[in-house]
């Protein structure tokens, strides 16, 4: 399992995509593509993977993503047969107007909009639907020229947000050479596809054709972090988002979250935390109960 490349491929008589999805499971694999990559999700909920880090969606979930970054949606819940993920896409090289377009001083904004995709954006807010049925119309509309100013208002109202949250931040995977990107996005998404399974060094290791010792030594110095580190920061991150969002047992929570045993559980998660796992859950509880 490695994180693919996608191949993006423009009609011949436009500059960039959008498309319309609608399946049974967001089925796209962690991917990478040298395009910029616009998602509203319109139906379904799960888990986002964006670089190294993992968050829960769910619709209404609008994200722009920067060049060579690494992505997936991943539905849970599915029911078998019918449509779960929706989604519209847009996806545009950086240069799609025009080698220096973004550089004239009208594109000021787009521009720095552009620049701090680089470690994905989610926008929130009420403005949110507004843009949805900014790409709804995009996705309708006939005329090139229109389509070209539809876009550019789309981009144009997200350099202007004001919430947004940055999703990687300090992400490497632009700047690394091609050979050292498909290395580690070939990691990441077998951590990604296995964290709430055993986790080899040995096995992934041998996905990039290292030595287990060369591999770990290699890993973190492009990380900063131990393979386990990094695991593990999966596992207390969706353990988190279970214990808060979920009534499940706190053993059943810890299993699912590839733990072996309670105990370790508990351990790992206060030591991250500062807490114990039913503490963390208990504060939640409290502090939705008076916000509400």
């Amino acid at each position: 399992m490695k994180a693919t490349f996608e191949s993006v491929a423009n009609m011949a008589d436009t500059s960039f995509t959008i498309r319309h999805f609608e399946e049974e499971y967001f089925s796209a694999p962690y991917h990478h593509h040298p395009e910029f990559e616009l998602t509203f999700i319109i139906k379904g909920y799960g888990k986002r993977y964006v670089g190294t880090r993992m968050d829960d969606y769910n619709k209404d979930d609008l994200v722009l993503l920067g060049k060579n970054l690494p992505h997936c949606w991943k539905t849970e819940q599915v029911v078998n047969g019918e449509i779960n993920a929706s989604s519209i896409v847009i996806q545009f090289k950086e240069d799609f107007l025009g080698t220096n377009f973004f550089d004239i001083p009208e594109m000021k904004a787009v521009s720095r909009l552009l620049d701090l995709s680089k470690n994905g954006l989610q926008f929130t807010g009420r403005g949110v639907q507004e843009v949805y049925h900014l790409m709804l119309d995009l996705l309708d509309e006939q005329s090139p020229v229109k389509r070209v100013c539809l876009f550019l208002t789309i981009l144009n109202k997200l350099a202007f947000w004001e919430d947004f949250v940055v999703l990687e931040k300090g992400n490497p995977y632009d700047s690394m050479a091609v050979v050292e990107r498909e290395k580690i996005n070939r990691v990441t998404a077998y951590i990604v596809e296995h964290f709430t399974q055993k986790v080899s060094v040995d096995e992934v290791a041998a996905l990039v054709h290292m030595t287990p010792h060369a591999f770990c030594k290699y890993f973190k110095r492009i990380t900063r972090k131990t393979l386990m580190e990094m695991v593990i920061d999966y596992r207390i991150d969706l353990a988190a988002r279970q214990l808060v969002y979920t009534d499940l047992p706190v053993a059943q929570i810890a299993l699912e979250s590839g733990f072996n045993d309670v105990s370790s559980f508990y351990k790992t998660f206060r030591k991250r935390k500062k807490i114990s796992p039913l503490t963390y859950r208990n504060r939640f509880l409290q502090v939705n109960e008076k916000a509400n």
